[in-house]
């Protein structure tokens, strides 16, 4: 399970190093360098906007390689859509500014970010099903947190590179070519990923799917047409987690530098620092959603969002860093308290046949909703010289409605669910009443 908790840790950490190095490229120098045309909060909005188009596609890469998962193996899934999203990002950092080419640079920037999205679409439902159909029951919630801690370290790769290179080089230096470094970086780590993963083996569940020939002929079909409330409730379950992620990763570097005068180093440094805590709280909280359930973790984590907004847009406002910091943490630690456990809870909502695809596309649909237009509507909100009240609101309003998503969603922890129906049924009963 280490062995295959870690390649799956890799991947998931080297896709979405590929992912998050665009938001921070966005937030900082796309803007001036593809849209010189633009004022400076048009070009940043539309720099969010490309950053967008990822979001957008990925719930059709999660579709196509859930297909590819639920038919031909996890495995397939692993490789290919760490291969695409590589390529892509290599491909991002050869892309020549407006001043070179014209129009043509922002339209290259847009298929190559949305072939960036479709990569990762279909990586967490590979990478997250690899452990979970692998792991004991006990244990599951624990070892598909694995996956889970993918994108905080992917976060810390990649802005720590930003980081590093943002303190050495000149503005000019970093604007000419210095933010392309990262995104080169990508293709090492895309090989390095593809050697982890050679060797890793199909899943148990698959294997048994794949010998009695009960494989799905048409998974996304099956899921739209048997299971579409599902997957409107974790889609909308799962939008507060991206929109308050990347409320604290990409806009507030945004605002922090444009609005408030805080240094790119610094501000990065705050943001690492709570994303750096939020990856090491997440196996602890996984291992209470394999104790207590996934249901009540997600629901105190969608109701800690709903009270910090305002207090996490308040210390961002102080400029000062460590108050930044604690706002950024508080936030992070609500949205870890519900994502450490959804890599178990996806899968255990959706049935073998049609798993790679429900969880995924469930998973995805939640970024589109709270993680496309998270950086452009809090940007627009934020405009002015006042607080960014407007952002918090927004934030609060997402949250709520997650929270009642999460409220109408079952709980899927199997010891949990035997617990609750043995004290409900005669001794031996309780274990017909297990979800399989």
């Amino acid at each position: 399970m280490l062995r295959l908790a870690s390649a799956s840790l890799a991947g998931t950490a080297i896709e979405f190093y590929d992912f998050f190095v665009y938001g921070t490229a966005a937030a900082l120098v796309l803007g001036p360098l593809f849209f010189p045309s633009f004022s400076p909060l048009a070009a940043t909005l539309a720099a969010f906007g490309t950053f967008g188009v990822g979001f957008l596609a990925r719930p059709l890469g999660s579709a196509v390689f859930g297909h590819i998962g639920d038919r031909h193996g996890r495995r397939p899934v692993l490789l290919g859509s760490l291969l695409l999203t590589g390529l892509a990002t290599v491909a991002v950092g050869c892309v020549p500014s407006y001043a070179s080419i014209g129009v043509a640079a922002p339209i290259l920037l847009v298929v190559l970010r949305f072939l960036q999205g479709f990569g990762l679409g279909g990586e967490w439902g590979g990478a997250v099903l690899l452990t979970a159909e692998h792991a004991p029951e006990g244990r599951r919630g624990l070892w598909s947190s694995f996956p889970q801690m993918g994108p905080a370290v992917g976060f810390l790769l990649a802005n720590g590179l930003m980081l590093t290179l943002s303190g050495t080089l000149s503005d000019a230096q970093f604007a000419a070519w210095g933010w392309r470094v990262p995104f080169w970086g990508a293709g090492v780590l895309a090989l390095a990923g593809l050697w982890l993963r050679r060797s890793v083996e199909e899943t148990p569940q698959f294997r048994a799917l794949a010998e009695t020939g009960h494989r799905a002929d048409a998974p996304l079909a099956e899921v739209v047409r048997g299971h579409w409330r599902l997957l409107l409730l974790t889609g909308g379950a799962l939008a507060v987690g991206y929109a308050v992620f990347y409320a604290v990763t990409t806009w507030s570097l945004a605002y922090a530098t444009g609005h408030l005068g805080v240094h790119r180093t610094v501000m990065l440094a705050c943001i690492m620092a709570a994303v750096a805590v939020k990856g090491l709280a997440t196996p602890a909280v996984a291992l209470l959603g394999d104790r207590y359930g996934r249901r009540p973790l997600c629901l105190a984590g969608c109701t800690a969002c709903v009270l910090w907004m305002f207090p996490f847009v308040a210390l961002l406002r102080t400029a000062d860093p460590l108050l930044m910091t604690l706002g950024l943490l508080g936030a992070l630690l609500g949205m870890v308290t519900m994502f450490a456990v959804v890599g178990a809870y996806l899968p255990e909502l959706y049935p073998p046949r049609i798993r790679c695809t429900g969880a995924a596309v469930g998973y995805n649909l939640g970024g589109v909703l709270g993680g496309a237009l998270t950086p452009i509507a809090a940007t627009a909100l934020a405009d002015g010289s006042g607080p960014p009240w407007a952002v918090a609101v927004y934030l609060t309003a997402i949250a709520s409605v997650s929270l009642v998503c999460f409220a109408l969603l079952p709980e899927t922890n199997p010891l949990v669910v035997r617990r609750r129906a043995g004290a409900k049924t005669p001794a031996g009963a309780a274990e017909a009443a297990a979800p399989v």
